[in-house]
């Protein structure tokens, strides 16, 4: 399954990342845009969201499950003093209960429906992909600031 095998990938990926120096940390990909350390707190707060998406679609399909404010969450969490180390650990952890039920779930599953309350009727395969193009795009800003 390349679900899987791409959900691994960009987990490796992502966690070579929260080793950079704090020079580093602090690179931005553009004029405005959000620092190396933010796309990492970002990733594990996303990556909680999406999960507790999958398993609401999961144990309840068709229910209506909102979006979230992502800057409010980096300003009300406060990513600028947020320890990288509790951010590493919820998206380790929180990336493994994915990859656990993406194995369980992404074939037989996939059909289940949910209602995003911003993009409308998704489904739980729709999620499971969500995960990988989400992080891979912050990869490639992650990438565009190191550069």
């Amino acid at each position: 399954m390349n679900l899987i095998h791409d959900l691994e990938r960009t987990k490796q990926a992502t966690l070579r990342h929260f080793t950079l120096s704090a020079t580093d940390l602090d690179k931005t990909y553009g004029p405005g845009k959000w620092s190396v350390r933010y796309i990492l707190h970002h990733l594990a707060d996303a990556d909680s969201v999406l999960f507790d998406r999958i398993r609401r679609v999961i144990s309840e399909p068709r229910q209506v499950l909102w979006a979230f404010d992502q800057d409010a969450w980096a300003n009300k969490l406060d990513y600028a003093q947020r320890p990288l180390e509790l951010s590493r650990n919820l998206y380790s952890a929180v990336r493994e209960g994915i990859i656990y039920y993406a194995r369980l779930h992404y074939e037989s599953n996939g059909h289940l429906e949910f209602v995003h309350s911003e993009t409308g009727v998704r489904t739980l395969k729709d999620e499971f992909e969500k995960v990988v193009w989400h992080n891979e795009r912050h990869l490639q800003q992650i990438e565009r600031a190191l550069a």
